[in-house]
Parts: structure tokens; C-alpha cells; sequence
């Protein structure tokens, strides 16, 4: 998979307007009362030339207060016009940016953890906050500068040439030239925009890491090489914003250079045109009003245009991400209650083999077996050996490369999301909790699971003793994350939030770590003993906590090292040997059973 970066401003424009198109009456007249703004705005130095003239040439006051009263009002107007084009420019801005910001979240959603691995967090977090916001400030100055500038500036050279012809070429001179000067700042600055966003990815992915591994690096007193690391970034971020800084800070003094060279010439040849009596003083006046106001709009276009640059660059980044499609077309098979007798097989691998995405080699290998209805089924392996990869295969959290992943006898690819959602639930390693109560939380697993059933899951789970203590119960709040809460606490209410969802298949990926070998005994005989009889996958690196399932799969490397019960593996499986015998002695083959808690029918 490959990010399109190339050739997406176009259709991002679209997409902006696809977003415009509900805010179509903020869009039009938030331009409109700019455009109101400018033209009030170019009849002031007229207004300049009469009082100058008429006014105070012939001493006439009271045409002066009456001309300055028409000044003020002008003014007045002006600012109304500015107000109401700012409030309907920034609603547009921030409605549409909340829409694209809605529907990006939502695309990423879409996507399979293939293409989120390969993207990565970090880029996906900065493109759905500071590169929409870049937008949402480009869309705002856009409506409200983007007509009103340009305007200004063509309209005063237009007043200029009603004023005087030849004086007005001036005009027509240096708004060419003025033009090649910033759109060809804006040419050089726009890719370099984009690759200081893609150094703040950077810097983003750094401090997320350190953040999330804080303990991790003071328990190995990293903290100075981490530190370095941050600074080497940082500092290559800056010399970035620092080079196209200077480039865009040359705007500024070229633009004034050429327009107080155009001022300065203005004036010396005027002023001769004003003692041959050809142009009055105040026309003289309106003449070097409108190149000010010339000056004063490019600066503002100027100030447009980089951050136009920035949001350009932003957008085409935001844009990359839509153009990535997820790998998995989902099914079109409906969840049905399952006709078939209890001991018929509920799922099946065929020769199955898993690639990740750039990986060098395949993570999984001719895997074959089959699982019936109501059975436990162990998975066990050194680190490494794909116990994850496997179990991720049967909610399709990924696709399998080659073979079949089949559920009541039919291809995973083939049911919809929420139907294959509806027959699997797992437990993943990393214990996951969101912010809210503890009811908020369990009820992810099924939204209308009543107070039983969720105090039935939480004794499963082993997990109703804790919560019980806790002030508020159910309702006791639950930090982001779930840092309030213990490891093993926070492992018990993940497989009660999966226990709630009733489903058919059962996953615990090593959800189990943080338990002691009594109350991990305990809820393996909890989840046998629940209603229904859900088919129960457990990963595991404890031999004790699989020793009593129906069938234990053992992996090594990515293959198939054996598959039967614990007797069996003892007997014929040198890896699963050599796992047993690492955690129980090889003289008291009794251990295991007092450690894990009783008979096979009782695990």
C-alpha cells in the first residue's frame, strides 16, 4: 500500500466544497459584505480629494464637517460589513471542519488494522487535529480575504485611472510585478509546508512514545537518551520552519521595497504634473490613499497565501488518507442462528498462512485444524510464534494470505462486520478500558445487557468482589485508559465486557497474565460453566491454564508444532515438553493440578 501525495489538491478542493455546500448562504455572504467593506473602503480617498479641494482650499468648513460626517459613516458601515463577514466566514469554516474532521474519523474507522499499522498513529492523530485546523484557518481567510483583496487592489487602479491616465500606469506596473513576487513565494513554500507537517508526525510519534513508556524509561534511566532523541527532532523540525520561514518573510519587505519604490516615483512625478496645474493636490492624495491601500491589501494577501500554502499542504496530507482504501471488501452474509448439533465443527482452518503487510516473511504457516461446537482449544508458543496472528484471524482482524478461515462452515470474508462481530468476542492482550463507569464500559459488549446480566458477567469474570467495594459500584468511574484501576482489575472487566456480549466464540489473547494461578482457575471454570457453552479460545504462556482444554494447539515460528490434548502433547510434542518442563518440575508431574485448580471437567 502506498500514500498518494501527488496531483490531490483538485480533489480535495471537491471535497471542502461537498462540506461548503450546507453553509451555501454563510459562503456567499461572507464574501459579499467583504466585497461591501472594499467598495465603501474605495470611496474614501475620494471622499479625501473633495474635502481638500473644495473643503479646505476654498475654507469652506461647514462642506468640511459634512464630508468628514460622511468619513465616520463610511467607517461605521465598513466595520458592520467586517463584523457580520467574519461571523458568517468563521461559522462556514468551523461547521465544515467539524464535518470533515467527522467524516475522516469515520474513514479511519473504516479501515482494517492492516492500513492502520502501515499509516501509524501518530500521522493519524496530527492529520485529524493540527492539519484540519490549518484547513478550517484557510477556508476562514479564504472567504473573507480571497475577492476582498484582489478586489481592493484592481479597484484602486481602477480609481486611479479615473483620476489620472497617466499616473495610473504606475498602478499597472507594479501590480504584475507584485503578483510574480508572491505567487512565486507561494510556488517554492507549498512542498516545504508539507514536509514540516510530516516533521511533526515525527515529533508527535516521539513524544506519544515517551509518554506511553514513561515508566519503561526511568526503569532503564533512558530519560537523557530520550531526551536527546527529542531534541535531535525538535531541532530538525526548526531548521525546517526556520528555512521556509525565511522564504515566506521575504513577502513582507519585497512587497513594501515595491510598493514605496512605486510610492516614492508616484510622488516625484506628480509632484511636477501638481505645479504644471495638470492633477490638484487632492487627487494627488486619492493617488497615494489608493497605492497605500494597495500595499496594505498585498500584505494581507501575502499573510493569505502562506497560510493558503500551509493549508494546501495540510489538505493534500488529510487527502492521502482518504485515498487509502481498506484491504478487507466486507461480506454481505447476515449472522443466523446455527442448525447444527453441538459437536459439529463451529470452525475450521484450511492451510491457512498470514503475510503483514512489508513483512519479510510469513507470520503463520499451512496452519490446519478444526474446532467443535462447546470446546476449549488452548493456544500455546514461545513469543513470537503467531499465537496472536492466529487468534486475530478469527474476528478478521486480518486476512488470512492464503486458505480459509471458515465459521459454521462458511468464510469469515463472506459475513458483514457486524454479523462476524455478533458470533466472535476477544480479550486482547493490552487490557483496553475508556473513560466513564464501569456499566459504560461493559456495556460495549452489548448496549441493552440489563443489571443481571451484567452482574452475571462480572461474576464470571471474577470481578464482582472488587467492584462491589468500589463507592457507586457499577457507576464508579473509570479513568482514561483505566489508570485507576489495578492491572488485573483492569483485565477481569475486559473479559466481563466480552463475557456480556454473549458470543459464540469466545478469545482470551493471554488476557489472563496479571491473575494468580487461583483466580485465573476460577474463571476458566466460570467461562466452561456459562450458559450456552461458547467455544473458548485461550492464548497463553502459562501450561497450567491450558492443560485442560479439549485441544491445545502449539506454535512454533509461525508453524504448527502439534495439536492435541496436554496427555498427548506430553508425550509426542518436543516444544510443548520443553514449555511444560520449564514451568513445572519433571519429577512432580502432580504440581500442575494442585496449582491449577482440580479436574479437567472443572477447568
Amino acid at each position: 500500500m502506498q500514500l498518494i501525495t501527488e496531483g490531490k489538491t483538485g480533489n480535495f478542493m471537491k471535497r471542502i466544497w461537498m462540506y461548503l455546500k450546507s453553509y451555501k448562504k454563510e459562503s456567499a455572504l461572507a464574501p459579499a459584505f467583504k466585497m461591501l467593506e472594499a467598495l465603501f473602503e474605495l470611496f474614501v480617498p475620494l471622499v479625501v480629494t473633495v474635502i481638500i479641494d473644495r473643503g479646505i482650499d476654498g475654507g469652506d468648513t461647514p462642506y468640511i464637517v459634512k464630508m468628514s460626517l460622511l468619513l465616520v459613516g463610511l467607517a461605521i458601515i465598513g466595520l458592520a460589513c467586517s463584523i457580520t463577514a467574519q461571523y458568517f466566514a468563521a461559522k462556514a469554516a468551523v461547521g465544515s471542519a467539524a464535518a470533515l474532521r467527522h467524516h475522516l474519523f469515520s474513514h479511519i474507522q473504516s479501515l482494517s488494522f492492516t492500513e492502520m499499522d502501515t499509516l501509524g498513529t501518530s500521522t493519524l492523530i496530527t492529520r485529524m487535529t493540527s492539519d484540519i485546523n490549518q484547513v478550517q484557518n484557510g477556508v476562514n481567510l479564504v472567504l473573507r480575504l480571497f475577492l476582498r483583496s484582489p478586489f481592493i487592489v484592481f479597484g484602486s487602479m481602477i480609481m486611479a485611472f479615473t483620476i489620472d491616465v497617466k499616473e495610473a500606469v504606475i498602478f499597472a506596473i507594479v501590480i504584475p510585478i507584485l503578483a510574480v513576487v508572491v505567487f512565486g513565494i507561494m510556488y517554492l513554500t507549498n512542498p516545504l509546508y508539507k514536509k514540516v507537517q510530516a516533521g511533526l508526525d515525527r515529533i508527535l510519534g516521539i513524544t506519544r512514545e515517551n509518554l506511553t513508556g514513561a515508566r519503561v524509561i526511568r526503569a532503564f534511566n533512558q530519560q537523557d537518551e530520550e531526551e536527546e532523541k527529542f531534541l535531535q527532532a525538535n531541532e530538525s523540525l526548526s531548521r525546517m520552519q526556520r528555512f521556509v520561514g525565511r522564504i515566506s518573510g521575504l513577502m513582507n519587505p519585497l512587497t513594501y521595497c515595491i510598493i514605496n519604490g512605486a510610492v516614492i516615483f508616484l510622488l516625484w512625478s506628480g509632484s511636477f504634473r501638481v505645479d504644471a496645474g495638470d492633477l490638484t493636490q487632492g487627487q494627488m492624495v486619492a493617488l497615494y490613499n489608493y497605492m497605500s491601500q494597495i500595499l496594505v491589501e498585498l500584505i494581507k494577501l501575502a499573510n493569505l497565501i502562506i497560510s493558503v500554502s500551509k493549508a494546501l499542504a495540510c489538505a493534500n496530507r488529510i487527502d492521502d488518507v482518504f485515498a487509502v482504501k481498506s484491504s478487507m471488501a466486507e461480506g454481505t452474509a447476515a449472522a443466523a442462528a446455527s442448525e447444527a448439533p453441538s459437536q459439529d465443527t463451529v470452525l475450521e482452518f484450511k492451510n491457512v498462512s498470514l503475510i503483514y503487510q512489508k513483512a519479510g516473511e510469513e507470520s503463520l504457516t499451512d496452519i490446519s485444524f478444526r474446532v467443535k461446537r462447546g470446546q476449549t482449544v488452548g493456544v500455546i508458543g514461545g513469543t513470537g510464534s503467531g499465537k496472536t496472528s492466529l487468534v486475530s484471524l478469527i474476528p478478521r482482524f486480518y486476512d488470512a494470505t492464503k486458505g480459509e478461515v471458515l465459521l459454521d462452515g462458511r468464510n469469515v470474508r463472506d459475513y458483514t462486520r457486524e454479523a462476524l462481530n455478533s458470533k466472535v468476542g476477544i480479550v486482547q492482550q493490552k487490557a483496553m478500558l475508556f473513560k466513564g463507569s464501569i456499566r459504560d464500559n461493559l456495556r460495549w459488549g452489548r448496549e441493552e445487557a440489563s443489571e443481571e446480566e451484567l452482574m452475571e458477567a462480572l461474576d464470571i469474570s471474577q470481578s464482582r468482589e472488587f467492584v462491589e467495594k468500589k463507592e457507586g459500584g457499577l457507576d464508579s468511574f473509570v479513568e482514561q485508559g483505566g489508570k485507576n484501576l489495578s492491572g488485573g482489575q483492569k483485565q477481569r472487566l475486559t473479559i466481563a465486557r466480552a463475557v456480556v456480549k454473549k458470543p459464540e466464540i469466545l478469545i482470551l489473547d493471554d488476557s489472563a497474565s496479571a491473575l494468580d494461578f487461583a483466580t485465573d482457575a476460577k474463571l476458566r471454570r466460570s467461562i466452561r460453566d456459562m450458559n450456552g457453552s461458547p467455544t473458548v479460545f485461550i492464548v497463553s504462556q502459562r501450561a497450567a491454564s491450558l492443560m485442560y482444554a479439549d485441544q491445545i494447539i502449539v506454535l512454533e515460528d509461525g508453524e504448527m508444532a502439534g495439536i492435541g490434548t496436554h496427555e498427548e502433547l506430553l508425550k509426542g510434542c518436543a516444544v510443548y515438553q520443553e514449555i511444560y518442563y520449564s514451568q513445572f518440575p519433571k519429577q512432580d508431574p502432580a504440581a500442575p493440578d494442585k496449582m491449577a485448580g482440580g479436574k479437567r471437567g472443572e477447568a
